[in-house]
């Protein structure tokens, strides 16, 4: 049974499967739920395409809103998580909170690339895989672009 279930959330349709599965298992083992945002602060981030693109301190406020959103989602869902939010590279901070609130379990979403693509957006979920001393969830769902696009805007 989890008891400390860190969600990494990003406010992509992806990170919204990932809260939404992770917050189903905390509900069914009755476990903490810490919410983790990551902003890559590189220059390199922005150049590859990151989900969380390069932020500037301007743009900090935009992001912080992203986290309140993933909060509001789960206390509707009648959680009470333990919000945090981080800059640096997305795997080492994931890595770093997992073993400082001594997770259980980590949530992730995959965004799906070809290989080309993933070869220029290396793979946070891989980078997890074997840095990570707990269980690692990756929640997938295929998509059309359509639906990606509309769920961006409705979800």
């Amino acid at each position: 049974m989890y008891r400390t279930i860190l969600l990494a959330y990003d406010g992509t349709t992806e990170g919204r499967l990932a809260l939404r599965e992770g917050a189903r298992l905390a509900q069914i083992c009755n476990a903490e739920v810490v919410l983790l945002a990551v902003v890559d602060m590189s220059i390199g981030a922005s150049m590859a395409g990151t989900a969380v693109p390069y932020a500037s301190p301007y743009d900090m406020d935009e992001y912080k809103k992203i986290l309140d959103e993933g909060v509001a989602r789960l206390k509707r869902m009648g959680l009470s998580p333990r919000a945090r939010f981080e800059t640096g590279d997305p795997a080492d901070r994931i890595v770093t909170v997992a073993n400082y609130v001594q997770a259980d379990l980590v949530v992730v979403g995959h965004h799906k690339y070809g290989l080309l693509s993933r070869w220029l957006h290396p793979s946070v979920t891989a980078a997890l895989v074997d840095r990570l001393s707990c269980s690692l969830l990756i929640a997938r769902h295929e998509v059309e672009d359509a639906d990606l696009f509309a769920a961006g805007e409705t979800g």
